[in-house]
């Protein structure tokens, strides 16, 4: 399908009553009470605090494919790509019928509830289920390998999001959208297993490179055996990482959203039209560039100090869980020399001095809500 049918139905299929970045259980069991009539939803267990995790079941083909998000309870974005996806596949008039008819999917649309919940990356317990795919220590992660080893996916999706930091290789272009073929050995060999995602992540990258030019990005390879993606792959099931980023003022991330669900789209098109043998169009995976990590929230530039030298303010926003809303507190996080580093904002002090609202000089690791910039307040604030 051609990049302006994709937004079209990405307009009409998206998934209203989701928004912004908190999406927990409470937020789709109304959405999985309407999708009960008409594909297969279970329970397929429990999390720490016994909050139900949900599986289900679409589509009827002999490709097999295991999608899974929030793993990190904080990161919703592919959750709700997720489902503008599944009012998409559910729509009979689109244009993805070959979809359903090659491929069966099984989709945990929140592997950690109580993360969700209390937005945070790990789960009740304080452990991170991306580090625990060979310990098993948490009720989630069983869940997660049980699914697997009944299920048998010839593909796994793995989904997260990413932080503001990162860039496409080291330059100004955001990494708006990141993904990796993981590694499955120390060496992390090119194996035919990895040539198979990295010949899929090769597709959705052309797709998206109409849209957002060069501002996708891959993760170092680096193996871990521990890591859910690398379990995975190791056991020669092709698994592609998907991290959804940020794009300039898109804190909310609803256009990386759309990105996300074109991809989702792109791919499972690819996988359903295509007999993926041995990944033998691999090579244009490597011409993604690896991710660097060059931003800042905001920089302020040519700040005075007290010896009357210049230099550069960094601020990191710390998303943080009030009254069931997710704000973003900006929290200075280097006073240095920031060359070669770049903000999705930046303020040019123009060589006066910067306060806090106390008209105190800053700190690393304090809150500030605005500065003072030649005594005028500077919001510091996400519109």
């Amino acid at each position: 399908m051609q990049i302006e049918e994709l937004k079209s139905l990405f307009l009409k299929h998206k998934e209203t009553s989701l928004f912004h970045r908190y999406i927990t259980n409470k937020h789709i069991k109304p959405l999985l009470n309407n999708l009960s009539k008409h594909l297969t939803i279970e329970t397929i267990g429990k999390s720490v605090l016994k909050d139900s995790i949900y599986g289900l079941k679409i589509g009827n083909g002999d490709k097999r494919i295991l999608i899974w998000s929030q793993m990190h309870g904080n990161e919703s974005t592919t959750t709700k790509a997720l489902f503008d996806l599944l009012n998409t596949l559910l729509d009979k008039s689109t244009e993805t019928k070959d979809i359903l008819s090659s491929c069966t999917l099984y989709i945990i649309p929140i592997l950690n509830p109580d993360g969700a919940q209390a937005y945070t990356r790990i789960n009740a317990n304080k452990v991170d289920l991306n580090r625990d795919a060979q310990n098993l220590s948490q009720p989630e992660s069983k869940v997660l390998r049980t699914v697997f080893e009944s299920f048998k996916p010839h593909f796994c999706y793995n989904l997260h999001g990413q932080r503001t930091i990162f860039s496409a290789g080291n330059t100004r272009k955001i990494a708006t959208v990141s993904f990796l073929a993981p590694a499955q050995d120390k060496d992390c060999t090119i194996t035919p297993t990895r040539k198979v995602a990295m010949e899929v992540i090769g597709v959705m990258n052309d797709a998206l490179q109409s849209i957002i030019p060069n501002q996708v990005g891959v993760y170092d390879d680096a193996f871990n055996l521990n890591c859910v993606g690398d379990t995975f792959q190791s056991e020669n099931v092709p698994t592609i990482l998907f991290e959804a980023g940020h794009s300039y003022n898109d804190y909310e991330r609803e256009n990386t959203r759309e990105l996300i669900y074109i991809s989702y789209i792109t791919s499972l098109n690819y996988i359903a039209n295509t007999s993926i043998i041995d990944g033998s169009k691999y090579e244009s995976y490597f011409k993604i560039p690896e991710n660097g990590k060059c931003f800042f929230d905001i920089i302020i530039r040519n700040a005075k100090t007290k010896d009357y030298s210049k230099i550069d303010i960094g601020i990191l926003y710390e998303e943080r869980l009030v009254d069931g809303k997710i704000e973003f507190i900006p929290k200075i996080n280097k006073i240095e020399n920031l060359n070669g580093f770049y903000g999705h904002k930046e303020i040019e002090a123009n060589g006066f001095e910067i306060f806090d609202a106390n008209k105190q000089c800053l700190k690393v690791g304090s809150e500030n809500v605005f500065v003072m910039l030649n005594n005028n307040e500077i919001s510091l604030l996400s519109k």
